[in-house]
């Protein structure tokens, strides 16, 4: 990983790419969110969850890609750092909120146990952002 510590526009470069994915992944589960809740009802679920979801995950690919990668190339000063490590328990604990929230057919229920674990998801989406910016600071 040392091309990142001599390439000058490396590290900015990767941190466009991991902002991207991460607009990619909260904006359209943002979007997949409001439908579940009940607005913008006339949006058919099924076709908006493919697209949605899809470009979620693709923007979680690529955030994950290039945070790993900065990550790697600062191993060394980062091991220690809690907003980092907090950073990863939350996205481990969206993940499994995400799974549950299929594995128990939440597309096909949206009840209030859908509702709750899409707002669940929201709130650590958002509290993995903080703990990103954070990671620069403590």
């Amino acid at each position: 990983m040392n091309w990142i510590a001599t390439h000058p526009w490396a590290y900015p470069a990767l941190e466009t790419l991991h902002l991207v994915g991460v607009a990619l992944l909260v904006g359209n589960l943002v979007l997949f969110e409001i439908r579940v809740w009940g607005l913008q009802a006339a949006l058919p679920l099924r076709p908006l969850a493919r697209l949605s979801l899809g470009l979620a995950l693709a923007g979680f690919a690529l955030a994950a890609t290039s945070g790993g990668v900065m990550l790697a190339s600062q191993w060394v000063e980062l091991q220690a750092n809690r907003a980092l490590w907090l950073k990863a328990v939350l996205v481990i604990a969206a993940g499994a909120n995400a799974a549950a929230f299929h594995l128990r057919g939440g597309l096909d229920k949206l009840d209030r146990v859908a509702r709750w674990q899409t707002a669940l998801s929201m709130g650590l989406w958002l509290l993995v952002v903080a703990c990103g910016r954070f990671i620069a600071y403590v």
